[in-house]
């Protein structure tokens, strides 16, 4: 019996003191039924780590591996979910969502999730191959003819074109639905490669009115940076995946998601565009600055630009925010082959599908030896070489703001981590949280 519902049988009893002893009794034990279904409850909420195979004892490092990060002042906050056969047995918040604020980190706090949002994108065009819209193989200028006539930058060779550091070839083959998907399509970065210069020019002139056809117009006249299927190059094809899913669904890319994903999966936290009264949990983000101490740099205000106006530009590359809960229940439909609570966002093949290596054995810098690259996460493709724990298989990805996820379908298991810091090489902590969490796997 809870300290409630004695309490209230105490205050029942001292209001009638002429109450018959039968009905007392009825009441009494019709009280402390009510506190034991709410304490079942409770616990079947919250499954033990031992329910699914894991050492509470063991999981309970990582507790101590989180805090530290927050105490050592490396991130202002976290909050880590792990979830094995379906049940969540672990998820907490550490430290603060906002350090200025004085706001605690809690577990439904709303963080950016930046390239975490392309496997939602990339899963919104699968349910439109599965409608027999498009085959993989086909040219993306079928629906977008921009793209039909792309010339690639390469290297002149000694003496010609003096002081330009690229000429203009055709392209050996068209971009098809799957180069895009698997990033291998030649578009550049900011960053990386003959023509990243461009590519920053062309974020730099986006203007706030833009939307995401504006930019993938502008986006197909520059030069490809290797033929389409030749290597593997992050960078902005997931927001052309994102303006297909429009043309081919004739449906603004948040109105789809919305309709075809998030209300489906009642993912009621995740946004392109964060609503006001969202606010007081959205988090606050950071940078280290020289001596690796946290500097704000965008506080959770309305003046973010995840959250004022014009809410025009749809970004399938990086655009949208959400929870843990929210992400998770996104890849707990992945894990169970497209299906959650009785509700089917996809098939089960097509699960398969996009979870397997398309691109052989070309680098994925970005991840490292180990790793093939599937339609729109990464995959574990060999165990030693990934020098992590993650089974064969496993499919995973990460955000620019220190977030990350992955799911194992071989354990069952799923993790997700949100933090919101940025750059975020120097840390450990997307590493640790998965090597604490297999760790303590203990069957």
């Amino acid at each position: 019996m809870t300290r409630l519902s004695v309490r209230f049988a105490r205050e029942r009893m001292s209001r009638h003191s002429l109450l018959p002893t039968a009905s007392f009794l009825a009441m009494l034990i019709a009280a402390t039924l009510a506190g034991a279904s709410l304490i079942a409850q409770k616990a079947a909420a919250e499954p033990s780590p031992e329910s699914v195979g894991i050492s509470t004892r063991r999981l309970g490092r990582l507790d101590h591996n989180l805090q530290g990060y927050v105490e050592r002042g490396e991130v202002a906050g976290v909050v880590a979910l792990i979830a094995r056969r379906g049940k969540v047995i672990y998820h907490r918040s550490f430290g603060k969502r906002h350090i200025e604020g004085r706001a605690t980190m809690t577990r439904d706090t709303i963080f950016r999730i930046a390239s975490m949002t392309k496997p939602i994108v990339s899963v919104a065009l699968m349910q439109l191959w599965e409608q027999g819209r498009f085959q993989l193989r086909d040219p993306i200028s079928e629906v977008l003819p921009e793209f039909a006539e792309m010339k690639v930058a390469v290297a002149p060779a000694e003496g010609e074109y003096v002081g330009k550091t690229y000429k203009l070839v055709e392209a050996a083959r068209p971009i098809t639905f799957q180069h895009l998907l698997t990033h291998t399509a030649g578009l550049a970065n900011r960053y990386r490669g003959l023509t990243s210069p461009l590519y920053q020019e062309l974020g730099e002139k986006r203007q706030p009115g833009w939307t995401v056809d504006d930019y993938v117009t502008e986006l197909a006249k520059l030069p490809l940076n290797f033929h389409p299927g030749d290597r593997w190059e992050y960078g902005p094809a997931t927001t052309v995946v994102g303006r297909l899913v429009e043309v081919i669904s004739g449906q603004a890319l948040d109105e789809y998601l919305d309709e075809h994903v998030f209300r489906p999966l009642a993912m009621v936290d995740t946004h392109f565009y964060l609503p006001g009264k969202k606010l007081p949990r959205f988090a606050a983000n950071y940078r280290p600055d020289e001596n690796s101490k946290l500097v704000l740099t965008e506080a959770p205000t309305a003046d973010s630009r995840y959250v004022r106006e014009p809410r025009k530009f749809f970004s399938g590359s990086g655009g949208l925010v959400s929870t843990s809960r929210d992400y998770f229940l996104f890849h707990q439909m992945m894990l169970d082959g497209g299906v959650l609570n009785g509700v089917r966002v996809l098939g089960p093949r097509t699960v398969r599908l996009i979870t397997a290596n398309h691109i052989g054995d070309k680098e994925i810098w970005l991840r490292g030896p180990g790793y093939g690259f599937g339609l729109g996460y990464s995959v574990v493709t060999d165990l030693g070489q990934s020098a992590m724990p993650a089974s064969v298989g496993t499919y995973s990805w990460g955000g620019a703001y220190c977030t990350v996820f992955w799911v194992d379908p071989q354990e069952k298991l799923i993790g997700v981590l949100m933090t919101q810091v940025r750059p975020y090489t120097h840390l450990n902590i997307r590493q640790d949280f998965q090597t604490i969490t297999y760790q303590a796997i203990d069957e």
